[in-house]
């Protein structure tokens, strides 16, 4: 089960854009870009913190495990 950012919902969720994102953080709109599409594999912690604060949640809350999808057989 790969690990994924949920950055995409939490935008959505906190009805943020990724514009507003990077102004409130200080974090690069191309970073947030490639965060919300899952394009990168890692992520400095301060980028991540930095992310978490704009945004008013923990750290954690931006990433999780991705749920395996199931056959039908």
């Amino acid at each position: 089960m790969p690990t994924i950012f949920r950055l995409a919902d939490i935008l959505a969720a906190h009805e943020i854009s990724q514009s507003e994102l990077a102004r409130r953080s200080g974090v690069a709109l191309r970073t947030i870009s490639r965060l919300c599409r899952n394009e990168t594999a890692s992520v400095a912690l301060e980028t991540l913190d930095s992310l978490a604060t704009a945004l008013g949640v923990e750290p954690g809350e931006l990433i999780a495990r991705e749920r395996p999808t199931r056959r039908k057989g």
